[in-house]
């Protein structure tokens, strides 16, 4: 089990052996989740939305105008 203290600034560091499972470097951004039942989760966030462009197609023969898609307008 790997462990770490928080600091008097409310900083912590995250060990190096979660860093290198995680391949985790300098600038890797991390999001807490706090759970209902007080539990804490520590996900890297290593990918970007960006990272999924292209990676879904659209289905073939489905297309749908501009105008209806916004015929509630």
């Amino acid at each position: 089990m790997a462990e770490s203290t928080i600091t008097a600034k409310g900083q912590t560091t995250v060990p190096a052996r979660i860093r290198a499972l995680i391949d985790a470097a300098p600038g890797t951004r991390l999001v807490w989740h706090v759970m209902p039942d007080g539990g804490l989760i520590v996900r890297a966030k290593t990918k970007s939305i960006l990272d999924l462009a292209g990676t879904l197609q659209a289905p073939a023969g489905r297309h749908v105008a501009i105008e209806d898609m916004n015929a509630w307008r």
